[in-house]
């Protein structure tokens, strides 16, 4: 008779891949075991006591590694998934291979989403629209005479945008002015200059 098998499966927060592990259930009764993913980074412990198993989970969601203490009725019969306590989403799933495989598949999905929102939401400046006045500003500051200039004398100067201020740079001496552009007062402070001093050196 052929031995059942359970199947464990959880996505690297490492390289991204689905790991799927099938051990007997002898090995799961004897004591503890691990699976591994092939990139060698990430690892799912087994341990049994005797009465409970405590997993020790690679989570793909949030890059950590969750704790979860379970019955040994859930990790040797019927299908058993455990939750990532961060993203309220499941991480990992114990049961037939079948199973496994469809939910990790899922999971796979779902954190490809998550990842390309997460890419997606990330603004490149602190407050778009406030950057975008501020640059308008400094423009109209640029087209009067002698509008930007530096202490060391030059008019040639060049400018760094950040995610929240701008760096006007001298092309001379390379000293720096900022100018803030993250907030409403940002933009109030720099409509009250009607010329700009990069401080030379």
């Amino acid at each position: 008779m052929k031995e059942e098998l359970r199947t464990f499966g959880y996505l690297c927060p490492k390289c991204g891949k689905q790991v799927l592990g099938s051990r007997s259930m002898f090995t799961l009764t004897a004591g503890s075991t691990d699976v591994f993913c092939d990139c060698g980074e990430s690892i799912l412990h087994v341990e049994f006591d005797g009465e409970k198993y405590r997993l020790y989970v690679p989570c793909g969601l949030c890059g950590e590694t969750h704790t979860a203490l379970c019955g040994a009725d859930r990790v040797l019969h019927g299908a058993t998934a455990l939750g990532c306590a961060r993203t309220k989403q499941f991480c990992c799933f114990i049961g037939e291979e079948g199973t496994v495989e469809k939910n990790l598949r899922e999971l796979a999905i779902l954190a490809e989403k998550e990842k390309q929102h997460t890419d997606d939401t990330e603004e490149a400046f602190a407050d778009n629209v406030i950057m975008y006045e501020v640059l308008s500003e400094l423009k109209e500051i640029a087209a009067r005479p002698d509008g930007i200039t530096c202490a060391c004398g030059s008019t040639g100067y060049g400018m760094d945008i950040r995610r929240s201020a701008v760096d006007l740079v001298c092309r001379t001496c390379g000293a720096k002015l900022r100018i803030p552009a993250a907030t409403d007062r940002d933009l109030d402070d720099l409509c009250c200059h009607m010329k700009l001093v990069i401080p030379g050196r």
